[in-house]
C-alpha cells in the first residue's frame, strides 16, 4: 500500500444522518448537488422508552440512517450545506455525525495504516466492521467472522438511495436489497476477521461488497 493510498484513508469521513422515514433519498440527492457521489440508506427501528436512542434522534419506527463518504474537508463543507437545507437544529428534524474510516476494503482498497499499529499507538480495544453485502449473504458474513474470532454481529437490510435507482458507495453500486453487517471487533481480531470474510465472499471483486472499518473509541456493555 502506498503512502498516498495511506494518507487518502486517513482522511476519508463517514457521514450519518438520522431522518424521518422518507427524507433519506432526498437527503442523498442533496448531498449529490454539493458533490458527494452517494450513500447508504438503512432503516432503523427505535423505541421513545430507550433514552440513548431517544437522544440520537431515533424515536419511532420509521426513521432512516443515511450513510455517506467524503474526504474530511468535502465531508465537513457537505455537512455544513445539509445542515442549512433540513435544519437539523430544529426539534425533529434529524440529526447528523462523522467518524473517521481507517480501513476499506474490495474493489478499492485503502487503509489509513496497520490496524495493529493503530489500535497500538492508540489503545484501541475494539473497532467497528462494517460489511455491505447482497441481501441473503449477511448469514455467510457472520459465519465466516465467526470462524476468526468474532462473537457475532446485528444484520441490518439497506437500500439504495431510491426504490427503482443504483447509488454508489465507494465505487460500488447500492441497490435495493443489500444487507450491512455490523461486527463489533476486539482490536487484535480484526485484520483475521477481515481477511476470512474477504476471501470467503470474494468481496475484491466487482459487486460482492464493501468492507470499512472504524475505531470504537468508547464501549458500554461488552462482556469478554
Amino acid at each position: 500500500m502506498t503512502m498516498n493510498s495511506r494518507a487518502e484513508a486517513s482522511n476519508i469521513e463517514l457521514i450519518r444522518v438520522i431522518v424521518n422515514y422518507g427524507l433519506g433519498s432526498k437527503l442523498i440527492k442533496a448531498a449529490k448537488r454539493h458533490g458527494i457521489s452517494g450513500g447508504t440508506i438503512i432503516l432503523g427501528k427505535g423505541t421513545v422508552n430507550n433514552r440513548l436512542l431517544n437522544y440520537i434522534g431515533i424515536t419511532d419506527i420509521r426513521k432512516e440512517i443515511v450513510h455517506l463518504a467524503a474526504e474530511k474537508e468535502s465531508a465537513y463543507r457537505v455537512l455544513e450545506k445539509l445542515n442549512k437545507e433540513f435544519e437539523f437544529h430544529k426539534p425533529n428534524h434529524g440529526i447528523a455525525f462523522t467518524t473517521t474510516i481507517c480501513g476499506i476494503f474490495g474493489t478499492k482498497t485503502m487503509q489509513c495504516k496497520s490496524l495493529e499499529e493503530e489500535s497500538g499507538a492508540d489503545n484501541i480495544m475494539y473497532h467497528i466492521i462494517t460489511v455491505i453485502v447482497d441481501r441473503g449473504k449477511a448469514e455467510e458474513v457472520i459465519a465466516a467472522a465467526t470462524k476468526a474470532g468474532s462473537k457475532g454481529g446485528t444484520i441490518i437490510n439497506a437500500r439504495g438511495s431510491g426504490i427503482h435507482e443504483t447509488s454508489k458507495m465507494f465505487a460500488m453500486d447500492i441497490e435495493p436489497e443489500k444487507e450491512v453487517v455490523i461486527i463489533l471487533s476486539e482490536a487484535d481480531k480484526t485484520e483475521a476477521i477481515i481477511s476470512m470474510v474477504r476471501d470467503h465472499l470474494k468481496i475484491d471483486e466487482p459487486g460482492n461488497g464493501i468492507i470499512f472499518v472504524q475505531n470504537a473509541n468508547r464501549t458500554y456493555g461488552i462482556h469478554k
